[in-house]
């Protein structure tokens, strides 16, 4: 399979995780920073969180490995979570700006 066919196999697969507390995907709240495909399959994922104390953490980062993982030709899941740049309304998507009413 291609990089970049996995690759938007793994996005779609990541638009179905959910911040709990907001009832957006997190890939359209803009927590996922970087998707990279390795050349032996494996995934490198850096995503961040609405806030860095946020209670759901551990879910959402379980449930994105998760999920990643079974995406028909991903080999190791790699998460980062990060915290640069700090996560703000801007990284989110127009769709989910809508749906959350700030536009």
């Amino acid at each position: 399979m291609e990089k970049l066919e996995l690759e938007q196999k793994i996005v779609e697969m990541i638009k179905t995780v959910y911040d709990p507390e907001i009832p957006v995907n997190i890939y359209d709240l803009g927590l996922i920073y970087r998707i990279e495909v390795k050349e032996d399959s494996s995934v490198e994922i850096d995503m961040t969180l609405t806030a860095p104390n946020c209670p759901a953490a551990d879910f959402m980062m379980e449930d994105v490995r998760m999920k990643v993982e079974s995406v028909e030709g991903v080999g190791e899941v790699k998460l980062n979570l990060v915290f640069e740049p700090e996560w703000n309304y801007d990284l989110m998507t127009e769709e989910a700006k809508l749906e959350l009413g700030l536009l």
